[in-house]
């Protein structure tokens, strides 16, 4: 067992000039078979593994990263937490989702930095507004906190932004999701890495998956760089390179991914204390604790996996974020970088079995992937355990691109789709 992070902890070490903590997770060579090996070490992964063993009993599991944990989409975010999405299936995941946010430090034992701060959606003509409307009664409808605010309580609630009526994105209102704000990426993989590893998890970074062992229509192993590891079931949460492992699998996936950017500015003080997110300029901005502003863009025009992106969109949401937030204009970026989104038409993610018995796959988030990190690794643990889907993300199987009930979520998915 583990030693819990504590105020007493933190002072004994203290004495000792912090030199003796142990490490925060184990790094072993893989065993010859485990009844559960899940593939992709960012958030998604290693909450399933964690809830695999937490609510499952089902420890011989092994979660397999070709590179280090949290290098792929966990790390290269935005950290927004929000579940002010519009339709039933999609409210109550993410809602799911942010409930256990809420907890998550404590029953972790880890501080991932949750802070609800808020989520600013604005609205910039008539019809961003009477689509605000509709979300918000919708959100009210299935129990989420969800209001309007006006030009003036928008200018209230966050004061550094420009209300001009003449200027080329007038803002006319906006939602607010009060309980919805930010956490530390770095920490919600760290968080759900060590707590996973305290429960038996092996977590395997450094190991690239080149391929499946399936026999007689059921998954036998992995085919890794460290060999072959036979498994009884396998979860598959790679992100952007969803499709690449599907079709080492044997069959295609309805998503395709793209470059999606991120830029943060030098450190200023304290100025902007909630996020802020238009779909119409296809920008979000926040600060984070360190004082950068963290911003978000839309997602490339081209399918890529280079985790860059192109200039056009760095200018385009710069630009965009002048003319909302103008005190901000000569203020210097930092550092930019792009992550590779996996995108389905419906804008909404693939929580499923696949058509090779014991294969499971877990994909299609887009834009939308870090703030279900918990609810999405505590359904699809369970869809992995009990063979069937959680009831909460039965909607999202991959028989609905057949069946025609989709789920559109491309307004609620917000600056992305």
């Amino acid at each position: 067992m583990q030693a819990r992070y504590s105020f007493f902890s933190l002072a004994r070490n203290a004495l000792g000039y912090h030199e003796s903590w142990p490490e925060a997770w184990r790094s072993p060579e893989p065993k010859a078979s485990y009844d559960v090996v899940v593939v992709g070490g960012g958030g998604h992964g290693l909450a399933t593994a964690y809830y695999l063993a937490k609510e499952h009993g089902i420890t011989n599991v092994a979660v397999i990263e070709r590179g280090w944990l949290g290098g792929g989409n966990t790390g290269r975010n935005t950290t927004i937490v929000r579940s002010n999405y519009l339709w039933d299936e999609s409210a109550a995941l993410y809602e799911h989702a942010l409930k256990l946010w809420e907890g998550l430090s404590q029953d972790l034992n880890y501080n991932v930095m949750f802070s609800q701060r808020g989520v600013l959606n604005l609205a910039h003509n008539q019809h961003d507004l009477r689509e605000l409307q509709r979300r918000i009664h919708s959100n009210r409808l299935n129990g989420i906190d969800s209001e309007f605010l006006d030009a003036e309580g928008v200018k209230a609630f966050c004061p550094p932004i420009d209300l001009r009526r003449n200027g080329r994105y007038p803002v006319l209102g906006a939602s607010l999701q009060r309980r919805a704000g930010t956490a530390r990426h770095d920490a919600v993989a760290w968080g759900y890495a060590r707590a996973a590893d305290a429960r038996g998890v092996d977590i395997i970074q450094n190991c690239p998956v080149t391929g499946f062992r399936i026999a007689e229509g059921r998954i036998q192993g992995v085919e890794t760089g460290k060999g072959f590891i036979e498994a009884k079931k396998v979860a598959v949460v790679t992100a952007g390179h969803s499709s690449v492992m599907a079709d080492l699998a044997g069959f295609r996936l309805p998503v395709h991914s793209l470059p999606l950017q991120a830029l943060v500015s030098e450190p200023v003080k304290p100025v902007i204390d909630c996020v802020v997110m238009s779909n119409a300029v296809h920008a979000y901005v926040s600060q984070s604790d360190k004082g950068e502003l963290v911003i978000g863009a839309g997602v490339d025009k081209y399918i890529g996996y280079g985790q860059r992106g192109s200039l056009p969109v760095t200018e385009e949401t710069l630009a965009a974020i002048c003319e909302l937030f103008p005190i901000f204009r000569r203020m210097r970026m930092l550092r930019q970088w792009g992550g590779i989104v996996d995108t389905c038409p419906d804008a909404s993610p693939i929580i499923s079995k696949t058509p090779v018995q014991g294969l499971y796959f877990n994909c299609g988030w887009g834009t939308g992937g870090f703030k279900a990190t918990p609810g999405s690794g505590w359904v699809f643990a369970a869809t992995v355990a009990n063979d069937e889907p959680h009831p909460i993300a039965a909607p999202f199987a991959l028989e609905r691109f057949t069946s025609g009930y989709l789920i559109d979520e491309h307004g609620a998915a917000a600056v992305a789709h």
